[in-house]
């Protein structure tokens, strides 16, 4: 394999975890807009994409492959989790 090979597995490796960062952030953009009316879009993005991309490396670690149901269920309750954080979790706290 080259490394435009390694290249393409990586971008391929993490597609879905950026995708549903960026789908999350939107859609609770548009979905909470008056409470998270504060929180940049960006935020929310960069948090829910690098929560979506640990838990696709934790999986990828614990389960020892890639592409199980499994790995993306739990990519996906970890961005919720990453976007809730950004929006609501760190904000509360600062109250």
């Amino acid at each position: 394999m080259g490394p435009l090979d390694a290249l393409w597995h990586l971008l391929d490796f993490f597609a879905p975890a950026l995708s549903v960062g960026l789908l999350g952030a939107s859609a609770s953009k548009l979905c909470w807009r008056r409470e998270l009316a504060a929180v940049p879009w960006r935020r929310l993005a960069q948090w829910g994409c690098t929560g979506a991309a640990l838990a696709l490396l934790a999986m990828l670690v614990i389960s020892g492959r890639d592409g199980r149901m499994l790995n993306y269920g739990v990519m996906a309750l970890s961005c919720a989790l990453s976007l809730w954080w950004a929006g609501f979790g760190r904000r509360a706290s600062r109250l």
